[in-house]
């Protein structure tokens, strides 16, 4: 949407504080064209604004001037790699400085206007191509995950996932079978035809964890792990990124722009939950932020709602709701007997359970004009 004009504002209305309302502009571009808007102090003298000015144009920027009758803004157009906003903002007589564009310059929709499809070993994901991943919360027996991967499968589920490295809250708890756990589930995945995700949780795993995997989960809780974000970015393989507890939408962009970065553009955001005041759930979600980020970014988005609710009887109606709000998947924990399930048991559906919430699932899609992406003839 076109920004309002400079020269179309007019004197603030009595009592307003909308530092944008101004008289007499000196400039008729719209806002939106400017890469960063300096709001000076209201008590700003000339000699500071030209100070400001001429410290703007040595960056090699344009600098538009517009003088209101309670605020003098400064436009500025050009390379924003150039402005150092904690520079910036120490000249004196600056108040503000605003960004116009998003900091996340390679995840936002203004830099991608078409939105990303992402292939996951033959199963896509995004632009229509709906991605079911399910599998158990940890890998288990081999006989065990065979079992369960056939299950998922023969439901409707694309992508098979398990955790073969586990990040625990308590130090004593399960915490994956490593490298023997990879083996498992790519050979359960495989034999079934999916493609298979699972967690990297240490910069040290991305090169083992990628030789089996057809995609890494960054989990919840190392989001903002930069370090591992830096390591996925350099692998080539696609990436699944989960929303941190308490994580902003803005801090989850700006951790796929880290993966970006690195040249590694195949990225699916998850949204599995945040954190809040009720423990009726095991977390709060928060269905508003797909169709957010969407808005946002050109990535593709999933929700897991295992996760956001850890009970089993609410899992089937947040699903959908999560499709219903234009998620480009569903993320589920599925184990044919929670009792006895390495971790998370509790929150994970039995497979018969699965396969309906499945049906379910295929038959929204379709009333959206989308599909379930179909399992590969060969995992690419």
């Amino acid at each position: 949407m076109q920004g309002p004009s400079l020269s179309a504002c007019s004197q603030p209305a009595v009592g307003s504080s909308d530092p944008f309302l101004f008289t007499q502009p000196e400039s008729s571009l719209p806002l939106k064209s400017f890469t960063v808007i300096l709001i000076l102090k209201s008590g700003a003298t000339d000699d500071q604004v030209d100070h400001v000015i001429e410290r703007v144009e040595a960056l090699g920027l344009k600098a538009h001037l517009s003088r209101g009758t309670f605020r003098t803004i400064i436009g500025i157009i050009g390379d924003e790699s150039q402005i150092a906003e904690e520079s910036i903002r120490a000249i004196p007589g600056v108040s503000k400085v605003i960004p116009v564009l998003p900091p996340y310059k390679l995840a936002s929709r203004e830099a991608h206007p078409d939105g990303t499809i992402v292939d996951v070993g033959g199963v896509k994901i995004g632009g229509g191509n709906i991605g079911l991943i399910a599998g158990p919360c940890s890998v288990e027996e081999e006989d065990r995950m065979h079992r369960i991967a056939e299950q998922v499968a023969a439901a409707g589920a694309n992508i098979f996932r398990g955790g073969a490295f586990k990040p625990r809250t308590s130090p004593y708890a399960f915490q994956g079978l490593g490298e023997e756990g990879l083996k498992r589930l790519r050979d359960a995945g495989h034999a079934h035809g999916m493609p298979v995700v699972t967690e990297v949780t240490d910069p040290r795993l991305v090169e083992l964890v990628a030789e089996y995997a057809d995609m890494l989960q960054v989990g919840a809780r190392n989001m903002q792990n930069f370090a591992l974000l830096n390591e996925v970015g350099a692998s080539k393989r696609p990436v699944l990124l989960k929303r941190g507890m308490s994580a902003t939408i803005n801090d989850l962009l700006m951790c796929a722009e880290y993966i970006l970065s690195q040249g590694n553009m195949n990225v699916v955001l998850c949204e599995r939950g945040i954190k809040g005041f009720d423990p009726a759930t095991r977390n709060l979600f928060d269905v508003s932020a797909v169709p957010l980020v969407q808005q946002l970014s050109h990535l593709p988005i999933i929700v897991d709602p295992s996760h956001a609710t850890g009970k089993p009887e609410l899992i089937p109606a947040c699903a959908l709701a999560g499709l219903a709000a234009g998620a480009d998947g569903v993320h589920i924990e599925v184990h044919d007997c929670p009792e006895v399930a390495k971790s998370d048991g509790p929150q994970a559906l039995l497979p018969e359970q699965y396969a309906e919430v499945a049906a379910q699932m295929k038959q929204l899609a379709e009333l959206f004009g989308k599909s379930i992406s179909p399992l590969p003839e060969t995992i690419a």
